[in-house]
């Protein structure tokens, strides 16, 4: 059941699958001053009886992962952190219709992109166990946010584009790129639909700007334009042949009043060796065409010092973790929330209390 975090008491938290993301997500609980780890459930079971930590790739923490929900749903939790890389709509129904709230960043923001029926399903189950679901990550989820308050100083919006333009090549071996269709002929008609089937959680991300300016969407719109590999590459698990797809410009667009208002914009390239030219910005970017018109530049760097000593593996970690950190921030304000599913249009703004740190 929802319940608000106080000094007295700290939330009860388990983790829910122990892959990359959850990596950074426990570390993230552990430091957390209104957070307490009480379990985890794995789904291998060379996984279950290890210590999580161990399982995440760093000391023990005390806590066995399991793979007996029941004994997990014994522990009282308030809240699950969902991890997966699918989301189970069977397994959340269960946690809320149990009474948990529950945080993910397993591609769900709305439930649009799950169909209106998988969409009540959750829905009931949240209201039955007075409980509250919030999907997000950085992109879709964090940079919608961005998008809303970017354009709080404006005093009219006519069009807001949010842009992430990265070289992905390392995550390329990554699960989450495994359905966007690297390799692919040129020529392949069925690719762009299939990448429409695998973003959709991109329609959910516009239903959040759409909430958040107080607005309803008449129909959402994708297009993409691919680019080609003009070498072969050898990418580490992934690799990619001369003249296949290596780069994606994908665009979902939220119409309003028959003209497209939101553009969520995502460029993704393999490497520079491509046909049409597909440059990036290693930014998130928000443009706000209103009044006044704004642009902002948000640029994410590893925390050290030295950036020259950092490897590949570190650079892949600040990806999962601005991935896991913004469902892990927002867990005192998701379990203070009305039942429901919830976006950030529901909450109130969620601020790293607590965890200023002076360097000294």
């Amino acid at each position: 059941m929802n319940a608000a975090a106080s000094p007295r008491r700290a939330l009860r938290v388990v983790q829910w699958t122990t892959g990359n993301v959850a990596r950074q997500a426990v570390r993230a609980v552990l430091v957390h001053p209104g957070l307490d780890l009480v379990g985890a459930f794995a789904h291998s079971a060379d996984k279950v009886g290890r210590d999580v930590g161990t399982l995440c790739g760093f000391d023990p923490v005390g806590v066995t992962a399991t793979d007996d929900v029941d004994g997990l749903l014994a522990l009282d939790p308030d809240c699950v952190v969902y991890t997966p890389l699918h989301f189970s709509v069977e397994e959340v129904a269960r946690l809320l219709g149990a009474g948990v709230n529950v945080v993910t960043t397993s591609e769900f923001l709305s439930g649009t992109g799950l169909g209106d029926d998988e969409r009540r399903r959750l829905e009931q189950a949240a209201q039955l166990g007075g409980a509250t679901l919030f999907g997000t990550g950085m992109n879709p989820g964090f940079a919608q946010l961005l998008g809303g308050v970017v354009a709080g100083v404006c005093t009219l919006v006519h069009h807001v584009r949010i842009t992430e333009s990265f070289d992905v090549s390392l995550f390329a071996v990554d699960g989450n790129m495994d359905e966007l269709g690297w390799g692919r002929p040129s020529d392949d008609p069925g690719h762009p639909e299939a990448l429409r089937a695998a973003t959709v959680v991109f329609a959910d991300a516009l239903d959040v700007l759409a909430a958040l300016f107080d607005v309803t969407l008449e129909e959402r719109r994708c297009t993409v334009r691919f680019s080609h590999a003009t070498v072969d590459l050898d990418l580490p698990g992934r690799p990619v042949a001369a003249g296949t797809v290596a780069g994606i410009d994908l665009r979902w667009e939220g119409v309003v009043e028959g003209r497209p208002v939101f553009e969520l914009r995502q460029v993704w390239a393999m490497g520079s060796a491509l046909d049409p030219p597909l440059p990036v910005d290693s930014a998130y970017t928000v443009e706000v065409d209103g009044e006044p018109r704004i642009a902002t530049r948000f640029e994410i760097w590893p925390h050290q010092d030295d950036l020259a000593a950092l490897t590949p593996e570190d650079f892949h970690a600040l990806g999962m973790r601005i991935t896991a950190l913004p469902a892990v921030n927002a867990i005192p304000a998701v379990c203070a929330a009305p039942p429901g599913i919830r976006t950030y249009a529901d909450l109130p703004v969620i601020s790293p209390r607590g965890r200023l740190r002076p360097r000294g």
